[in-house]
């Protein structure tokens, strides 16, 4: 179990380096890992993430040995506007245990995390487009890193844990207990994006907890594909850990993503080593609101005035064309405009007592 661990651990540490990836927003998941983005999903945007999951835990002070077998899960809305989101996630699991000095079995299943809350982001570095457009005249300004790009996005979360009925995993704990959460993320680089939370959470309860997640993603060339690195670390009276997870996530399409990520924590009681695999799908219902004609580009009337100006002169330009090598006796075109004006000025002139000879 302990050199199993030691080699998960390095491959963790170095799969970032040799992966292919690149990090896209076009469909927003927070998965293959915990950690949350600081931006929401968009209005009107209805998201499922959803992986299936085995972990492996020994505990030397208990002697236990434990498979565990579950599902984690997602859902998130967009609501009202782009910056505020609804979110559901939980993990329901089986754990099966062995006690080997007693020889004897024991299970527990039930939800491990299920929690519900809103998200809602307070500030965006790249809200202003005019501030943040690339520089034409030097590749290493768009590319490289700068102090500026530590400016992170932040949102805040309010949700609450919820434990129903008798739950092996918190006995003891209310049906509802408070959780609120911070949450960033820096666009370091185009290749590199960092994502931090921190938490509080059952507050209220006889163990509350104290949680951390910083998660660094990597790119490369190949757009479809993503991976990632990332560190957890809980405090409570009931338990404390720190945790490692790497993960790779390939873009099927704008809509769909799949993943795979694996795991370890650095402790003996107990030891886990853990796997999940799943997919994020994404129902866009999302449109976009309605520019006014003075708040779009070139002012009142600028883009609707000169679409109509090229009709008019291509369809000019076409009767014109038509019209071209037939004679007077052919088609009548009617007095010109010069004309026009020669008449009404004589019309008015006869209309004001002054005699046409």
């Amino acid at each position: 179990m302990k050199k199993i661990k030691q080699l998960l651990i390095l491959v963790l540490f170095t799969a970032p380096f040799f992966g292919f990836c690149q990090y896209t927003d076009v469909i927003n998941s927070n998965r293959p890992g915990l950690s949350v983005s600081a931006y929401a999903v968009g209005r009107n945007v209805f998201q499922i993430e959803f992986g299936g999951l085995y972990e492996q835990q020994d505990h030397n002070q208990l002697n236990t040995e434990s498979n565990i077998l579950g599902a984690d899960f997602s859902l998130r809305y967009g609501l009202l506007f782009e910056a505020l989101e609804l979110n559901w996630e939980g993990t329901f699991q089986n754990q099966n245990i062995t006690f080997t000095n007693l020889g004897t079995e024991d299970s527990r299943t039930d939800f491990s995390r299920n929690r519900i809350g809103l998200k809602f982001l307070v500030y965006d570095p790249f809200k202003n487009p005019e501030a943040n457009k690339p520089n034409l005249y030097s590749w290493r300004a768009n590319n490289l890193f700068q102090l500026k790009n530590l400016i992170p996005a932040v949102s805040v979360y309010a949700g609450a844990n919820i434990v129903l009925g008798d739950n092996p995993f918190y006995v003891g704990d209310p049906t509802i207990s408070p959780r609120v959460m911070v949450a960033t993320q820096s666009r370091l680089t185009p290749k590199f994006v960092l994502i931090s939370n921190i938490a509080y959470d059952r507050i209220g309860t006889d163990f509350p907890e104290w949680s951390y997640l910083i998660s660094l993603s990597h790119a490369f060339r190949n757009p479809k594909w993503s991976v990632f690195v990332e560190n957890q670390g809980v405090k409570s009276d009931r338990y404390s850990d720190i945790l490692l997870r790497s993960g790779v996530a390939h873009l099927i399409s704008e809509k769909l993503q799949v993943d795979l990520n694996l795991g370890a924590n650095f402790k003996n009681s107990p030891s886990r080593i853990f796997v999940s695999s799943g997919f994020s799908y994404r129902f866009d219902m999302h449109k976009d609101d309605p520019i006014a004609i003075e708040d779009q580009k070139g002012g009142a009337g600028g883009p609707i005035k000169k679409n109509s100006m090229k009709k008019e002169k291509k369809a000019a330009k076409k009767a014109k064309k038509k019209n071209k090598g037939r004679g007077a006796e052919d088609i009548d075109l009617g007095p010109s405009k010069k004309q026009l004006r020669k008449l009404k000025k004589k019309k008015k002139g006869k209309d004001d007592g002054v005699i046409d000879f």
